[in-house]
């Protein structure tokens, strides 16, 4: 399957292993001083290594690749300790991977007996979003007393999936608490084209909406009336690089994600409609069709057009 993986330039990288700590899956090893991935299936694409690169080496690309295996992963990060795990789960948790978190919550609680660490506090540190290091005093009591009471390690009331169930509740509150013109809509980060990875677990089965970069800033209602419900990619046709891969990315959406529906949202100025044109391209290479919904937006925010084709 074409998904995102980490590409390492050999000739800028000069080995200074700055990416290796940020890169939790463990898929990068240094090897004859220039780093290097060691693993396509411990990739999650995600990018957390690139920001600390400081020669600019490491880069996003799609190509084929094995897909991304969380057990595989979490099953080499147990060995490292408790604080790798945390950070990668807390990782999951910010790109919103929540099929991928509940994978490794649920393999830490069945092999929970022969880890070296208690998973109730990993559980806990990710779900209030504490680092191991920054934990109060106050909280390492409420740790331990929670999971050393009676003698059993599994009695601290944190199951992941109720909690996964909180945080969507709150929140839901909060957006309710929020006035509707202030309210958000978007579901899920990154947006932009060349950095979404059409394998993550938000895309499938969604309701697409690829909207040209201008859309959004033309239209004061864009979040409330077009965006809810939809996950999003941004893009503009005219002076974004590697449309190729655009087209990539769609096909795959449509293809492994199996996307219900795309709506494509453009401004009215003419080289807003290339963004059809690689919708289309896409759907022509795709296994299976979808439903395609063009939209043409004004330069002052109204719908001029809009039409299935």
């Amino acid at each position: 399957m074409k998904r995102d993986i980490i590409k390492i330039d050999e000739e800028l990288c000069d080995g200074c292993g700055l990416c290796i700590p940020n890169c939790h899956e463990g898929a990068l090893q240094i090897i004859d001083e220039k780093a290097c991935l060691v693993s396509d299936l411990m990739c999650d694409g995600l990018g957390a290594c690139i920001g600390h690169c400081p020669q600019g080496a490491i880069t996003i690309e799609q190509r084929e690749a094995e897909p991304y295996d969380e057990i595989a992963v979490i099953k080499e990060m147990v060995k490292k300790g408790s604080n790798v795990v945390i950070a990668h789960l807390q990782h999951l948790k910010e790109h919103n991977e929540m099929e991928f978190l509940q994978q490794g919550v649920q393999y830490l609680e069945q092999n929970r007996n022969s880890l070296e660490f208690n998973p109730d506090n990993v559980k806990y540190y990710v779900h209030n979003n504490i680092k191991p290091e920054n934990l109060t005093k106050k909280e390492e009591n409420m740790v331990e007393k929670n999971t050393c009471s009676a003698g059993c390690p599994g009695s601290m009331p944190v199951d992941f999936n109720i909690n996964i169930e909180q945080m969507n509740k709150a929140a839901l509150l909060k957006t309710e608490q929020q006035t509707s013109k202030s309210a958000s809509e978007l579901r899920h980060w990154p947006v932009q084209m060349h950095l979404i990875n059409p394998a993550t677990s938000y895309f499938k089965n969604s309701d697409l909406l690829l909207a040209a970069d201008c859309v959004a800033f033309s239209m004061g209602d864009f979040h409330q009336n077009y965006l809810k419900g939809k996950t999003l990619i941004i893009a503009c046709p005219k002076l974004d690089s590697g449309i190729e891969t655009y087209i990539a990315k769609i096909t795959s959406l449509i293809g492994d994600a199996k996307i219900n529906t795309i709506t494509v949202m453009m401004m009215e100025v003419p080289c807003c409609s290339g963004l059809l044109q690689i919708v289309k391209t896409a759907t022509s290479q795709a296994k299976r069709k979808v439903p395609v919904k063009a939209m043409i937006i004004g330069i002052k925010g109204e719908v001029i057009s809009e039409e299935w084709i």
